[in-house]
């Protein structure tokens, strides 16, 4: 038998509550409180082994290890690049790979983390569009990318992780319930106590699960890979538009921040000559005015499955000065790791599991 069918047969301890860890341990014949400490060890400490748990008793660890596996996720590779950041492919329990990208820059040290493995979208200038989906991701294993994350930061640069962006491979919304569990178990006192107000999940746009974070009162801040304001052009880059329009996304975000107050950012991504001209920034206008948000126009990112060509400084300037002539809050973003393919859209798992 192999090592993952082994893994496979095991329980994922990390998919219990603190209160069916509870229940477990009285059942094996040990006081309820060492559930408690279990519980910490995993979230508060990011245990890689139950070997690891030191009050937790020897007769106890051995039998948590017959029964039942972390399922903790591994750095397979990992690249730095000439800008100082750094991606790791990470290698999942059942031997999928997913990437995740420490981004380090002077106000903040940002970890983006993958959702799923591959992704059902097929957005057609983003490398992980072209990857079939295969999973989503646990939980446990959205959380796992952050702690190798944040220790990098840690070990390599001697700063502290600031922020959090799910903005890798894969469609957050569509893996919605692990996406949550992961950043409740990111924010919580006993897991890594980072605050909500740091995270931003990144959306290519499915309506009814924005006005579903809405409804939950989420406290994380939300993003919309927009980069196209009209129909007829966005639905060639972004086939999910055709049954997400432009009109509905726009009720969607103004649903989502009445009920959070949560702020919004608007991505685009600049293509020479497809969305780069003044009339498409006043298209861009005239979705953006409605909505409380901010407008982040960033640098595309070559991939080898698309000729899509990053627009000029000439476009890129008259473009943001017709956005801040209308008072938009405007950032410009430039690309961080494009030498490592770990930029923006660039992100594909090119090794094989």
């Amino acid at each position: 038998m192999s090592e993952i069918a082994k893994k496979e047969e095991l329980g994922a301890i990390r998919k219990l509550s603190l209160d069916e860890l509870k229940q477990l341990m009285i059942q094996h014949g040990d006081p309820a409180f060492r559930a408690k400490q279990v519980h910490e060890w995993i979230w508060k400490k990011s245990a890689r082994s139950f070997d690891a748990m030191g009050n937790i008793p020897k007769t106890t660890r051995e039998w948590l290890n017959q029964h039942f596996s972390l399922q903790c996720v591994q750095t397979d590779d990992m690249q730095i690049s000439t800008d100082r950041t750094i991606k790791s492919s990470f290698k999942l329990h059942d031997g999928h790979l997913v990437e995740g990208v420490l981004i380090p820059t002077r106000e903040r040290m940002t970890a983006c983390v993958s959702s799923q493995v591959g992704c059902s979208l097929t957005c057609s200038f983003c490398a992980t569009g072209y990857m079939d989906r295969k999973r989503n991701l646990e939980s446990y294993e959205i959380y796992d990318q952050v702690v190798l994350i944040r220790d990098q930061a840690q070990e390599k640069y001697g700063i502290p992780l600031t922020n959090i962006v799910y903005m890798g491979m894969g469609e957050p919304l569509l893996n919605y319930a692990n996406v949550l569990k992961s950043i409740e178990e990111i924010t919580s006192p006993d897991g890594l106590g980072m605050s909500p107000k740091r995270i931003t999940v990144s959306t290519a746009g499915i309506a009814k699960m924005i006005k579903k974070l809405g409804d939950d009162q989420v406290k994380f801040n939300l993003a919309l890979s927009l980069h196209a304001a009209n129909d007829t052009k966005r639905n060639q880059i972004m086939p999910i538009n055709e049954t997400n329009t432009l009109v509905a996304l726009a009720e969607a975000l103004r649903y989502f921040y009445d009920k959070t107050e949560n702020e919004i950012t608007l991505e685009y991504i600049m293509f020479n000559k497809f969305n780069d001209s003044v009339e498409d920034a006043k298209e861009l206008w005239e979705f953006a005015r409605k909505l409380p948000c901010k407008i982040n126009i960033i640098e595309y990112n070559p991939i080898a499955q698309a000729s899509f060509v990053n627009a000029e400084a000439d476009a890129l300037a008259k473009f943001t000065a017709f956005l801040e002539s209308k008072k938009m809050i405007v950032n410009v973003r430039r690309s961080r790791g494009k030498d490592i393919d770990a930029a923006c859209g660039q992100l594909a798992g090119k090794k094989t599991a």
